[in-house]
């Protein structure tokens, strides 16, 4: 796909006989989030370091910000923002002297670095402790100097292993906040991650990957339509339902019926809803409660990873 913002055919590693990944295919947009999720060992940090031209493809390629991973590995570098999940921080080092260094490697002018540097400790709450060696830092305190060093440079795509392990609610909370300000400023990233309600909250698109090969890939809405079919809701009401005779509308179809709820599915629900209410107000059921049966990441996650360990996985 011409134009992608990251972008691989193919894209596979092996290492003595053992397929890492094998056969990814990604296509992330400008300004769009994909999670990469899998279980330890998929193969998601072997697409990380492929994508950061650290690891080269067995067989395959991939582009970022429009360079070739093999043809143009300097270029791809000065592009991508990496917080790895080790992130090895020079703890000796105060924390505005070390993101001063590496400001300095990214060939950022004085004035530049000094800007960038204030701003991004003052986001994540640090630049009060700039003077304290990192290694005084707590472990979310690392974690919020190292996504401040990957983005340090300002660049296009980012690529960020576990971006809230390890941290407190709240700075988890600001750490997805700033992931969603970085996608509206048209930044790429991909984020690997176990918190999958992180990864609902955030990602455009889901790819899940499993012993190196995607198995599941599309924006969560799309999963969730593949996996567990139309939207379902449910209904309860203040009485019970006994032998009442239920007809629903057109473009409701009744999917189960207890002693005060009922379950139905729809391909409209803007169009469909309230004229199932009108309907049930008419035949003076009363209504406590309407709302759509939650269908999570977190299902859509299990159901793919256990449809492909069973060899029933839909193709995509």
């Amino acid at each position: 796909m011409v134009g992608s913002m990251i972008a691989t055919y193919d894209l596979s590693k092996c290492f003595n006989g053992l397929w890492a990944v094998d056969g990814v295919n990604l296509h992330i947009e400008a300004g769009e989030v994909l999670a990469l999720l899998g279980p330890n060992g998929a193969g998601k940090t072997t697409i990380v370091r492929m994508l950061t031209s650290v690891l080269h493809p067995t067989r395959g390629t991939a582009s970022v910000a429009g360079y070739d991973v093999l043809e143009q590995p300097q270029q791809v570098r000065a592009s991508v923002g990496v917080l790895t999940e080790h992130h090895g921080l020079y703890t000796r080092m105060p924390a505005g002297e070390y993101l001063d260094f590496y400001g300095q490697v990214y060939g950022l002018d004085a004035e530049l670095r000094t800007k960038r540097i204030k701003k991004l400790l003052s986001d994540f709450g640090l630049y009060k402790d700039r003077q304290r060696r990192i290694g005084e830092y707590s472990k979310g305190m690392r974690q919020k100097l190292a996504l401040s060093r990957a983005l340090l440079h300002d660049p296009p795509v980012l690529l960020l292993d576990e971006p809230t392990s390890a941290m407190d609610p709240e700075s988890s909370r600001l750490v997805r906040d700033a992931i969603n300000e970085l996608r509206s400023a048209s930044r790429t990233i991909i984020i690997c991650t176990h918190n999958l309600a992180e990864a609902e909250e955030l990602a455009d698109q889901l790819a899940i990957i499993q012993l190196g090969k995607i198995i599941a890939q599309g924006t969560p809405q799309e999963l969730k339509t593949r996996y567990f079919g139309t939207t379902e809701y449910e209904i309860r009401f203040s009485t019970q339902l006994n032998d009442h005779e239920i007809n629903l509308p057109n473009g409701a179809v009744l999917v189960a019926v207890g002693e005060d709820w009922l379950q139905y599915r729809t391909t409209d629900a803007a169009s469909t809803n309230p004229r199932v209410l009108q309907y049930l107000l008419t035949s003076e059921l009363p209504v406590i409660s309407l709302q759509e049966i939650t269908r999570s990441v977190e299902h859509v996650y299990l159901h793919a990873v256990g449809q492909s360990t069973s060899g029933n996985s839909p193709g995509h």
